[in-house]
């Protein structure tokens, strides 16, 4: 579908109308330039509907940003698995098959991350911003937006580090208590300061993308895993006043957090050593800490879930004990910051919209999705469905059986007494039928390669109708 063309028309704040295939159209206001509000910009412009997106960045930041640029990644550089028939896979699959923007911007701006798809994170919000600001249906606005505009289609994607005028308007329109969790980044670290004597370069069991070792590894003897674990206990967190008992997202843990519920839960977890052989004495590690590479120059790697918010000294100190590391500068430490997000099971529909308010669309982690792609598919979501209800259409979800449906099901459909961020996982999705699932009942490979194909043959017919 072709992008509208509007000239050198303005748009304005809820007072400037604009025509559409004969009709009168006002600008939807998508809130937040991250991720989800990115990709809603681009679809809603897609529609040829105009647009409005509005970011407080660079003029009021965030305890986790760094530019003003949009789609800025703030923690890993990894949009996940690209391996056939994973759960990570497949909802990257159907988004490309939707016309996802930003996962055609990820190619470009791709660099090598073995069986994931990794991206230098400036060239890739470089690239988002480019295409934003060149689009003539969308105007940017740079401002802090406090409360959501009582008049016309609004899509909040506003991530979860909303502002807080904003949550407090959000939890007042709503009714509902904000919601939170704390959350913690991965440090990153100047390639030219690694050492590459013992720093060695593979993928786990060899496999990769491309057929290249993708990532830097250093490898512990039990010794130094022993004497790292120690320091890392010892080590004084950056912001004391954050409670022992903190809720944790559980698929982010920081370092710490984890080095605490036991001593080998480290080498189970982000140190793990399997099916990574030291070239210098042809075994596995007693344990590893994968470096993954930052930017397509390569002259920056980060510590695969090394999330952590210890004191910068500690961290440096700490993280100088890695073999490979012991002179490591380090262009980013880890931080933490809160995430903030909405119940959705007791507020939202399938189709992302408040049921007391069908204008009012949320996407992105302020609904509770985790993860970039996540964000990034539901934030495609929330653009279709407003543009659709701006053309007098009425928005559906696709297809529970696809993970884009399933994503929306969780969504409006899980316990909202004991909601938490999600991941896209095939326990979110409907089980096969029950032939199949005798049929592929000890072939778990099988069994999600035909959930796959179901997915992708019910998208396509969704699509096909939508369209």
């Amino acid at each position: 579908m072709p992008y509208f063309q509007s000239g050198n028309l303005e748009f304005q704040y809820d007072t400037v109308p604009l025509w559409h295939n004969g009709n009168l159209t006002s600008p939807i206001h998508i809130l937040g330039g991250g991720l989800a509000g990115a990709e809603a910009a681009f679809q809603v412009a897609r529609s040829g509907l105009p647009a409005i997106l509005w970011e407080m960045r660079p003029v009021r930041s965030t305890p986790a940003h760094k530019t003003g640029q949009f789609a800025e990644l703030v923690c890993s550089n990894s949009l996940k698995s690209e391996t056939r028939d994973t759960a990570p896979w497949l909802l990257k699959e159907e988004l490309r098959r939707s016309g996802s923007r930003l996962l055609q911007v990820a190619e470009a701006a791709r660099v090598p991350g073995g069986q994931a798809l990794t991206v230098d994170r400036d060239r890739f919000s470089d690239k988002v911003t480019d295409a934003l600001a060149s689009l003539e249906t969308i105007e940017i606005r740079r401002e802090e937006v406090t409360r959501i505009p009582d008049n016309g289609i609004v899509i909040v994607a506003t991530g979860p580090l909303t502002s807080d005028a904003l949550a407090a308007d959000i939890a007042q329109r709503t009714g509902s208590d904000r919601l939170y969790f704390y959350d913690s980044i991965s440090p990153i670290v100047d390639a030219e300061t690694i050492n590459y004597d013992i720093a060695f370069r593979a993928s786990r069991y060899g496999k990769s993308i491309d057929g290249t070792s993708d990532y830097l590894n250093c490898p512990m003897n039990q010794q130094e895993y022993e004497r790292f674990v120690d320091a890392l206990l010892e080590a004084q967190k950056h912001t004391p006043h954050i409670p022992d008992d903190v809720p944790y997202f559980e698929a982010c843990l920081p370092i710490e957090e984890i080095a605490r519920r036991g001593r080998d839960t480290l080498r189970f977890g982000p140190m793990k050593p399997v099916g990574l052989d030291d070239p210098r004495t042809g075994r596995w590690p007693y344990a590893v800490v994968q470096l993954r590479q930052e930017t397509l120059r390569a002259s920056s790697y980060n510590l695969v879930g090394f999330q952590n918010y210890l004191k910068y000294p500690d961290q440096k100190r700490v993280f100088r004990m890695i073999p490979g590391l012991e002179n490591a500068e380090f262009l980013r430490y880890g931080q933490i910051h809160r995430n903030t997000y909405i119940n959705a099971p007791s507020l939202l529909t399938p189709e992302l919209s408040l049921r007391t308010e069908p204008r009012v669309f949320f996407a992105g982690q302020i609904s509770g999705v985790e993860g970039y792609v996540e964000s990034i598919a539901t934030g495609l979501l929330a653009g279709r469905f407003a543009a659709m209800l701006a053309q007098g259409a009425t928005p559906s979800a696709p297809p529970r059986e696809t993970a884009l449906g399933s994503l929306c099901h969780y969504i409006a459909g899980a316990d909202p007494n004991d909601y938490q961020p999600a991941n896209i996982t095939f326990d979110l999705l409907p089980k096969l039928p029950e032939t199949e699932l005798r049929r592929y009942k000890h072939d778990k490979k099988a069994r999600h390669a035909a959930v796959c194909r179901l997915a992708l043959t019910k998208l396509d017919e969704y699509l096909h109708v939508a369209v």
